[in-house]
């Protein structure tokens, strides 16, 4: 599994409200995403930045996914280019099971 991390910088006059906005006019292509096992949007108020946290099957299918094309749509909507981070996630911990498992 990999863990990738996204920020971005807000454009002038994106608040909460209108990050939530754009936020919730990209989640239906998220859920339908054969290859993505969960996501997570963010907002840091203080930093005026945005973001996501995706866990994905494989790298491949994150680097298909948050290539070229995803990239200017970030740039679009929020107005910066995204950062982005691969990270190879090597153990799983689910409080809710009572359960962690190292990740192959």
């Amino acid at each position: 599994m990999v863990t990738t991390i996204v920020f971005f910088k807000l454009a002038a006059g994106i608040d909460r409200r209108a990050l939530v906005e754009r936020y919730e006019s990209t989640a239906k292509k998220w859920v339908e995403n054969p290859d993505l096992i969960e996501k997570w949007y963010f907002y840091n108020e203080q930093a005026h930045e945005g973001g996501g946290i995706y866990i994905w099957k494989n790298l491949e299918a994150a680097k298909h996914w948050l290539g070229a094309d995803y990239q200017a749509t970030i740039e679009r909507l929020y107005g910066y280019p995204p950062r982005i981070q691969f990270l190879d996630a090597v153990m799983r911990v689910d409080p809710l099971q009572k359960t962690y498992h190292t990740v192959s």
